[in-house]
C-alpha cells in the first residue's frame, strides 16, 4: 500500500501516478510507504531531481521528491524512476543518513565526491533497467509515454 501526492504545475499527473504505482507494485509492494513528489523548475538549482526522507532516519516510509517540470516524457520518466530507486535504496535500508553521516550498506560515504557515490551510481545503472522494464509495461499493457 502506498501514498502518493502530487503538487506542482507544468506536468502531466496522469504519467507520474502511473510510473509510481507501478514502480511501488514491483519493488516495494510489501511496504507502505508515502510519497510527495513536487514538480518545480530546477533550472537555478542545477539538477533534474532529487529526493529526502522526511519522516525519519530510522527506516524511513515518507519521501519527498523533486523533480523538474520542463522534460521530455522520456527524461521525466527516467528521471522519477531513477529518484524512485533511492526511496527503494533507503526503504531497504542500503542507504542511510544517521548522525549527518551517509551510510551505503554501513560505510560512511560522507565525504564521496557526488560521481563517486555508489547509490548514485547504482541508482544510474538502475534507470536505464527501469526505464526498458517499464516501457516493455506499457507495451503489453497498450499505454504509452
Amino acid at each position: 500500500m502506498h501514498y502518493l501526492e502530487t503538487t506542482g504545475y507544468n506536468y502531466s499527473k496522469r504519467r507520474c501516478e502511473r510510473i509510481v504505482s507501478w514502480f511501488v507494485d514491483e519493488y516495494l509492494p510489501r511496504y507502505k510507504v508515502v510519497i510527495n513528489i513536487d514538480h518545480l523548475g530546477l533550472v537555478k538549482q542545477g539538477v533534474f531531481g532529487w529526493m529526502w526522507a522526511s519522516d525519519c532516519d530510522y527506516r524511513p516510509r515518507e519521501f519527498e521528491i523533486e523533480i523538474h517540470n520542463r522534460m521530455t516524457p522520456e527524461n521525466y520518466t527516467k528521471t522519477l524512476l531513477h529518484e524512485l530507486w533511492h526511496v527503494h535504496q533507503h526503504v531497504k535500508g542500503l542507504l542511510k543518513d544517521k548522525h549527518n553521516k551517509r551510510l551505503w550498506k554501513g560505510i560512511d560515504h560522507s565525504e564521496t565526491d557526488y560521481a563517486d557515490q555508489p547509490w548514485e551510481k547504482q541508482a544510474n545503472t538502475m534507470e536505464e533497467y527501469l526505464f526498458t522494464k517499464y516501457s516493455n509495461h506499457l507495451t503489453r499493457s497498450n499505454l504509452s509515454l
